[in-house]
């Protein structure tokens, strides 16, 4: 007696193939959007945007005397914390920064002003603006610091700029103002006039900048 062969019922080679092939497709496509994401993510978390960066030197001083000044301001949207700050490719010390990022006082207006040149002292310091709205004395600040007012009047709030110790955190959308003394030697007097390089970073995030140096 002969046993009947049974036919077993299966997935034909051409429909294997295609599933396969389908598959392939949906899993190099899932790759590709999630990598996508990743980048574009990474890249709108981290970014900082810079205005009306001044450099200055007095061109009638020998030793180069040289200070800037800066605004930044968190455009991404993740915490960063501002700290390199480099003309012609030499870093400014945290200790030559004064810096305020108090909202209050970097309001929109202030943010968005000419930086201005107020002088500098025997010990090679900037000076203090004369007409400002606010004695920064009065609102606790008792370290070096510097005041600028931006409008001349002493309209605008008082800009308390306090001298910093290390890098300067920003949460997204906040702003500070900087003023920097330039390390000695890497300006002089002869470069008023011409083009320098500022690069302002957050870690890795930052862009140089060209800027026409300034005789206050």
């Amino acid at each position: 007696m002969f046993l009947r062969a049974s036919k077993r019922k299966g997935i034909s080679t051409v429909l294997t193939t295609m599933i396969i092939l389908v598959a392939s497709v949906v899993l190099g496509t899932g790759v590709v959007i999630y990598g996508t994401s990743l980048f574009q993510t990474g890249a709108q978390q981290q970014a900082i945007s810079t205005q009306g960066i001044k450099i200055w030197v007095n061109a009638t001083d020998a030793t180069g005397l040289a200070w800037g000044a800066a605004g930044v301001r968190n455009s991404g949207d993740k915490l960063v914390s501002v700290d390199q700050i480099i003309v012609r490719g030499t870093s400014v010390p945290f200790t030559s920064w004064y810096v305020d990022k108090n909202q209050t006082r970097v309001t929109t207006d202030n943010y968005q002003s000419q930086f201005v040149h107020t002088g500098t002292g025997p010990t090679s310091l900037m000076k203090n603006a004369t007409l400002v709205s606010t004695d920064c004395s009065t609102q606790g600040f008792t370290a070096a610091y510097l005041m600028q007012d931006f409008d001349g009047t002493g309209a605008k709030p008082t800009v308390c700029l306090g001298k910093a110790s290390g890098p300067t955190a920003l949460n997204p959308g906040e702003r500070l103002i900087v003023y920097f003394k330039v390390p000695s030697g890497v300006l002089s007097s002869v470069d008023a006039g011409s083009q320098t390089s500022v690069s302002i970073f957050a870690g890795q995030t930052g862009n140089p900048t060209s800027v026409t140096v300034a005789n206050p």
